[in-house]
């Protein structure tokens, strides 16, 4: 079974240790979590598709990914939960230097067991751990950047109607398959992907704060409360 986790909090994201064992878990988040094999072997199923982290191995889960889990040997991970982007560019790419990432994992997860004495290092943990992974910037030169918090809130204002891609990509003054793959490239998910995460986060977001199910489901374009309530339920959030 899964033992409680070693947590501490660093801005831009959360740290912990976890343990796992043979009782299988299954979740979503919306936002990316970073998984980095300390020891054992961490057996995932993620949406449909096998897949492991070893000692030594790592691997990104983008928000809305459902993912299965369990180790029958038993685990132990380095787990990073974050919402910065730039993780988007690691998605699906290896790091640049896997013994170099695993060292500063192994590092974090000593300093995990002494937070108090380790305050700097674990503050600055998520931004190091990213700069080991060594994931290539996008390109330069592909034209106006996307500012993606106002996309957004352009959307979160727009719930009610029916969005696509098509609406996406004109308010970023792209074409749909320039906003389509920009959006794989810089979210680390399709367009449509990212538009239900962003829902659902702000759903999230209106339970969280005490809005009722149907109020949420109004305010956010579910079809039902029902529709809603299934949707928080696959994120584990309800």
């Amino acid at each position: 079974m899964q033992t409680p986790a070693t947590r501490f909090h660093a801005e831009p994201g959360s740290l912990s240790l976890r343990d796992y064992g043979d009782s299988r878990g299954s979740h979503a988040h919306d936002h990316f979590q970073v998984l980095i094999g300390l020891a054992g072997v961490l057996e995932l199923e993620v949406e449909g598709r096998g897949a492991r982290v070893g000692a030594g191995e790592s691997r990104v889960m983008v928000p809305g990914d459902r993912h299965d889990f369990e180790s029958r040997g038993g685990s132990r991970c380095l787990i990073l939960d974050t919402h910065q982007p730039q993780w988007a560019r690691c998605a699906g790419h290896p790091p640049a230097e896997a013994s170099r990432l695993h060292a500063l994992a192994v590092y974090l997860a000593q300093c995990a067991q002494h937070p108090h004495a380790s305050a700097l290092a674990l503050q600055h943990g998520p931004a190091l751990l990213l700069e080991a992974w060594g994931a290539a910037a996008p390109a330069h030169g592909r034209g106006r950047a996307i500012d993606w918090t106002a996309l957004a809130a352009w959307a979160r204002a727009r719930w009610h109607e029916p969005l696509g891609v098509a609406d996406l990509a004109r308010v970023a003054c792209l074409s749909p398959s320039q906003f389509a793959q920009r959006c794989r490239d810089e979210q680390g998910m399709s367009a449509m992907h990212w538009l239900r995460a962003m829902r659902l986060a702000h759903a999230r977001e209106l339970r969280l704060a005490g809005v009722g199910v149907a109020e949420t489901a109004r305010r956010t374009g579910y079809r039902s409360p029902s529709a809603l309530t299934a949707a928080l339920r696959r994120l584990g959030s309800f």
